[in-house]
Parts: C-alpha cells; structure tokens; sequence
C-alpha cells in the first residue's frame, strides 16, 4: 500500500486561533476554560465552556456567507484555508479527480437547528430558514470545502461523536493507501457550546461545574476532577501520497503511519471500566503501522477529566505497553482546550504533530492532587510542558456508543 504523509495543519482552538498560536498556548500551558458569552448560561449548572475568542469570521469568509452557515462549518472553512495555505500546494498543479475532502463532526449544525426552533416553536405561521437544512447537516463541511476548492474526488463527513475527527484521518488514510486519491483535507469542526450543548451535556452530569474557577475545572487524572468542559472549534491536516508529495518537494510533517478502530459493545456513555475496546484499538493501529509499543514515545489520551474514563484509558495503555507505559509520556490537552467533541482528534493530532516537530510534550494542566486509584509511575506531564525527543506517537479518540478510534504518527 503506499505510504501517507502530513503535509499541511490548520487550527483553530480556545487557546489559539492558527496553528502558531495554539503552539505557543500548549507549550504555556493555558487554559481556554471562561464564562460562557455566546448566550445567557446562567439557568444552567455549569456557566463556562472553551469558547473560541477574539476571531472576526468576515475576515476569512464573505459576510454573506457567514449568515448561511453554521459557525462548525465556518470553522472547518478557516482551519483549511490554514492547512493549505501551510502545505504549498498549488491547486491548479494537481488532479482535482484525485484530490478530496473527509471530515468529522460529531454534532453538527446544533445551533443553526436550536435558532430555528427558537424563532417558530409558538409561531402563528411558521417561517423556517432555507439555509435551514444545508446549515446543520454534519456533512456539509466537507461539501463546503470541496466547492470552495474544486476538490471533486471522495467527499464525505464522519460521524462518531468524540471520535469523528480521527475516523475521518483513517479513512482519508486508507483511500489515499489503495490509489482512490492522491490528497485528502481531513480533520474536524465542532461549534456546540449553545444552550442546547451547554444543557443536554448538563442533564447527563457529564460536564464539570466548578463555576467559582472555570480555568482549573478541566482537570484529567486529578482525583478531584468532576467532568469534562465543552470545548469548540476545529482542526486540520493535508494528508498526501507520499511519492507526490516528495515529487512537488513538500514539506513533511510526519507519516500517518497507521489507524485503528473498535467498538467498546458495552453502554452509550460510559467507557469500558477495564477499557478493552480501548486496549484493542490501540493494539490494531500498532499492527496496522507495523510498529513495536517501545517505539512508542508520547501518547496524546482522550483524558476527559471524566471519574471513570481517565482510570480506563490507562488501564488499557498498561494492558497494552506494559512496563513501557512508564517510559512514554502521556498527557491530555484537553485539560487546556476542553473537549472539542467531533474535532477533538483533529486538534490533538495538530497538538501531537507540533510536538514532534518542536520536540516537547504538551501538559495537563490542572493537576493538584494525586488520585490513589492512579498509578503514580505513569509520567502524565502534569502542569507543564517537558522537552523529549518524539519519532512516535499515538493519539486516541473514544466517543459516546463506545466508538474508539486511533491513530499513529512517525517522524521521516
């Protein structure tokens, strides 16, 4: 099969709004976590999420445009504009039968639906939008950035819920391996901090409500962690046939040298309390890049700050690495960025990425007090970033229906 590289990284996250400035948040260790100002968040019990910040979307996107489109569509339009730009490809040098678009989310248009509702729920004569429907369908933001660039090969959207993003890279890796596409824009968008966001993840106790200090309230491995804080936003990658891209003389990130995907077959939201769909799906993508886990440098971990899921994810990264577990790194960004739910692989991949290319690890902030069901040898890069030299690493996504997907990234 032939071989696939990284060639281009768009982001755009809580802590920072292109890929550089998200770099430079990760190595400082910032938190994204504020009050919520998109709407009035004060009827809920949770009052903050990472909201993106500071962005004008009329600077990258026709004003027109804007207001006919979701903000997970804009997103996704901002963050490929970066990726390409970052790549250097030229668009009118490539087959664009050959070139395409995957992309994750795992909700979708979530406020574009709520503001219609809102507006007819109690009215007289109903008067919907029809940019309704094109507005919050998931699919639509591949569909967006294909039109924008003539991209007319695979076109897609993947829908997993918090492992949307990475679903999308391992497609987009396995049709560029079996010849069906030379390029693919893959990553992530999601833009669900809205009442109905803020609420429904609200009513299931899954998010923190540590109102009093929002900054600290993502706290994973911590053992007072008290749930996840919804994050917004998007990430993503130029992934490229490896011969074409070194026939054009691209500049290379990293091979994504392999992907794997399981189902935990156990309970919609919780995880696997051994965490074996998590184990197994870390195994397939070793297989699958034909690496050995002491190769293994840095594992970027879904670590939520959820009770139950950060003791099961390293449950399952001991299962797997063994004594090995104690040698990698490990840490979760989204004790700074909170989780992006659909785009969250899409983000922490970018996170991986930027780390091997300037050699660090990326912290989990927030850590205060040890948890005694954590064994303490596991180097979790609690507070602040850690210089390492990094050749592999491997991120995981797991998402609500126990859908776990995975994928691994090496240095040329």
């Amino acid at each position: 099969m032939r071989r696939v590289v990284v060639t281009g990284l768009g982001a755009l996250t809580p802590i920072g709004n292109n890929v550089q400035e998200y770099t430079q948040g990760l190595k400082q260790g910032l938190s994204g976590a504020a009050h919520i100002t998109h709407f009035d968040a004060s009827a809920f019990k949770t009052h903050f999420a990472c909201e993106v910040k500071d962005i004008d979307m009329q600077e990258f996107i026709d004003a027109r445009e804007v207001r006919r489109l979701d903000k997970f569509t804009q997103y996704a339009l901002v963050v490929a504009a970066e990726a390409l730009q970052d790549s250097g490809l030229e668009l009118d040098r490539i087959d664009m039968d050959r070139a395409g678009v995957i992309w994750g989310s795992g909700i979708g248009g979530l406020r574009s639906l709520e503001q219609e509702i809102e507006e007819n729920t109690n009215a007289e004569i109903p008067r919907f939008n029809p940019f309704m429907i094109p507005k919050m369908i998931a699919d639509i933001a591949p569909g967006h950035i294909s039109i924008k660039y003539g991209l007319q090969g695979v076109n897609f959207g993947t829908v997993s819920a918090c492992a949307s993003a990475t679903h999308a890279f391992i497609c987009a890796l396995d049709n560029i391996r079996l010849g069906r596409a030379d390029i693919v824009f893959t990553g992530g968008s999601e833009a669900a901090v809205t009442r109905a966001g803020i609420g429904g993840f609200g009513s299931m106790k899954a998010l923190s409500q540590r109102n009093e200090d929002p900054a600290t309230a993502s706290r994973p491995f911590d053992k007072d962690r008290d749930g996840f804080v919804l994050g917004e936003g998007a990430g993503c990658l130029i992934l490229e046939e490896y011969e074409h891209a070194k026939k054009r003389g691209a500049k290379i990130y990293a091979e994504l040298a392999g992907g794997g995907m399981t189902a935990d077959a156990y309970h919609i939201t919780a995880p696997h309390p051994e965490g074996r769909g998590a184990s197994k799906v870390m195994e397939l993508t070793l297989q699958d890049a034909n690496l050995n886990i002491d190769e293994v440098d840095y594992i970027n971990v879904h670590g939520t700050s959820t009770p139950l899921g950060d003791v099961a994810e390293l449950k399952a990264i001991r299962s797997v690495f063994g004594d090995h577990s104690f040698d990698l790194s490990i840490s979760s960004t989204k004790s700074m960025t909170g989780h992006l739910l659909g785009a969250s692989g899409a983000v922490e991949a970018v996170a991986a990425l930027v780390g091997m290319q300037q050699q660090f690890i990326p912290p989990t902030i927030n850590h205060f007090t040890d948890d005694p069901e954590i064994d303490s040898r596991f180097n979790l890069t609690f507070n602040e970033a850690q210089e390492k030299t990094l050749n592999v690493v491997l991120s995981n996504t797991f998402g609500f229906g126990g859908h776990n997907a995975c994928v691994i990234f090496k240095k040329l």
